[in-house]
């Protein structure tokens, strides 16, 4: 049975065989960390930009703890959903198990929550991937998934615990028995047909916890997908993903504490293309003139807003 575990680390610390990484046409967060650091301990220009459905093995010569390190090319990132990250979970598995057959302890990080996709259907999309690939017996002893965000690490492992338990095997004069199996993950798989509610509010650390807490807990709760855009992330043009999302969100959530002028420019396209919105801020005197008019929901603190937003959620699921 593969052993999944999720460790709170830095990714070019964690003891491994081999440490996995996408590259998703440019780099971000800790694929870029570690080629920084592959290249300055080699002293060399050496080429890690794999075209999707290309991939390139590196021996890390002591730069990271790794020995190996795996770049797998995918599509860019505004791209690359929950099916891309199940079968890049899949794909990436099959290439160590065929060109390093020998490893035996995988570590890869966390994909999708850090530029916007819902956290949990996300990380269920890599474990439904990492579950193929055992189903096609591609996959080594022991699986670490590596996040140095704590809190985040934290929700991950309640996750797991969920959807890969502990499996326990009873032997019997015939055969071994499995009990408490892991359960089938539709995520990846069947994301694109899930609900979801689009957010939108600026990507910002003082902000993390009302996003996660007063506002992810409650949607997610209420059985959506959870959604928002990092402006600060993409490369390019992403206003085709943003308009595209909006379009076909069940409801637009769109907190104004601040007054972000992204986050009005998002809401106004929403009401542009007459969708459902609902308005969120701390402070009442923040709001602009052209929204005062609106229904708003004015919260005090995280737990005053996940309640508001809850009684909200359940009223939209009875329409």
């Amino acid at each position: 049975m593969l052993k999944i575990a999720v460790q709170t680390a830095d990714v070019c610390e964690v003891e491994c065989d081999v440490l996995i990484l996408k590259y998703a046409q440019a780099f971000y967060g800790a694929d870029g960390v570690v080629a920084t650091a592959l290249g300055q301990e080699r002293r060399e220009q050496i080429q890690i930009e794999p075209e999707p459905d290309e991939h390139v093995l590196i021996t890390s010569r002591g730069a990271i703890t790794a020995p190996h390190v795996l770049f797998v090319g995918v599509v860019p990132l505004m791209n690359f959903d929950y099916p891309e990250i199940r079968s890049f979970t899949t794909r990436a598995l099959t290439i160590v198990s065929e060109e390093l057959p020998e490893a035996t302890h995988i570590a890869m990080t966390m994909h999708g929550a850090g530029y916007g996709l819902d956290e949990r259907e996300a990380f269920l999309a890599q474990i439904g991937g990492l579950m193929d690939a055992e189903a096609n017996a591609n996959t080594a002893q022991t699986i670490t998934i590596v996040e140095r965000n704590v809190g985040r690490a934290a929700r991950l492992r309640l996750i797991l615990r969920e959807a890969w338990p502990a499996s326990q095997t009873v032997s019997t004069s015939a055969n071994k028995k499995l009990i408490n199996p892991p359960r089938r993950i539709t995520a990846g798989a069947e994301s694109q047909s899930k609900p979801y509610i689009f957010v939108a509010m600026p990507f910002s650390k003082d902000l993390e916890d009302v996003f996660v807490f007063g506002i992810q807990a409650p949607i997610n709760g209420a059985g959506y997908l959870c959604e928002r855009v990092d402006m600060a992330t993409f490369t390019g043009d992403i206003l085709d993903r943003i308009k595209t999302r909006i379009e076909t969100a069940a409801l637009i959530v769109a907190d104004l504490t601040g007054a972000n002028p992204n986050v009005y420019l998002e809401v106004g396209y929403a009401w542009g293309k007459n969708r459902p919105t609902l308005l969120l801020v701390k402070k009442t005197d923040e709001l602009k003139f052209d929204v005062r008019g609106q229904r708003c929901i004015a919260y005090e603190n995280i737990v005053d807003l996940a309640k508001k937003l809850q009684v909200d959620l359940a009223a939209l699921g009875k329409a």
